[in-house]
């Protein structure tokens, strides 16, 4: 599974886009093999989401290494979307690829007060790469983005300089929320969900239900009035999967979601 939006961009740019499945039954791991054997001589770049929306997975330095590899042999870009960076649970480490070997040179880094410092909506973020790139990158921010409001300014000014307990303390509930979200999911009837080491989404597998996951989605909101995404809206390997925020929501809300897609699911007639 993949983050939609970036389909479009690369498209714009007059790009062809090639999709490689992540190993769903590896916990969506990067299998190098997998994209190798899709690299051709008219490949320019490789788009990489860590941690990843929608799966939670946070890559391995083991991972990124067989990446990098790829990239460095085959003369490529990395383009890294790394705006949950900082939103990581239990062992898991966030590793930007640009800082392994020979990695700095071809990958532009993408970074978002959005997430680190749950400013959403203010839309603000960032761009880490070579120079030489940055003239080019210029030519399409530029004119996406004329100016970034004062309060907008003002506000991550004290995000970068404040004291780190607030975001500590915001991690640890999204932490909170998500052993409880996975923990009653995993006790809901032909519900199946994995423990995300990253971001704020648990990515449930709703196979055994026999419902597509466009129509169960709906169905819970009819039903449930609990508002879920279908695993379909990030291509096509998301099918059979359900897209769940617990992220910057009070523990209650999430315990009163839970209770009802508990109800939902035990009530579920199976096709």
């Amino acid at each position: 599974p993949y983050y939609p939006q970036h389909i479009g961009k690369i498209e714009m740019a007059g790009g062809r886009v090639v999709r490689v499945p992540l190993d769903a039954a590896g916990g969506f791991r990067i299998r190098p093999d997998w994209i190798e054997e899709k690299v051709s001589a008219r490949t320019r770049a490789v788009v990489l989401v860590n941690p990843s929306n929608p799966t939670g997975r946070v890559h391995t330095l083991d991972e990124l290494s067989s990446l990098a590899g790829i990239a460095v042999r085959h003369n490529l870009v990395i383009i890294a979307d790394e705006v949950y960076e900082g939103i990581t649970y239990d062992q898991a480490k966030h590793i930007s690829i640009a800082s392994l070997p020979h990695m700095a040179e071809r990958t532009v880094s993408m970074f978002a007060f959005t997430k680190a410092y749950a400013m959403d909506g203010w839309r603000l973020g960032y761009a880490v790469a070579p120079k030489a790139m940055m003239k080019g990158l210029a030519k399409v921010f530029t004119s996406e983005v004329t100016h970034v409001n004062t309060f907008v300014q003002e506000g991550a000014l004290a995000a970068v300089t404040g004291p780190y307990e607030p975001i500590q303390a915001m991690i640890d509930a999204d932490r909170r929320n998500r052993d409880l979200m996975v923990r009653r999911l995993n006790g809901m009837r032909n519900v199946v969900c994995s423990l995300p080491p990253g971001a704020i989404y648990a990515f449930p597998d709703i196979s055994r239900t026999g419902y597509g996951a466009q129509p169960l989605a709906e169905k819970i909101l009819q039903s449930a009035r609990v508002v879920v995404e279908a695993g379909t809206f990030y291509g096509k390997c998301g099918e059979g999967h359900l897209r769940l925020c617990f992220g910057s929501q009070p523990y209650e809300l999430i315990e009163e979601a839970m209770n009802r897609l508990d109800k939902f699911f035990n009530a579920l007639s199976v096709p």
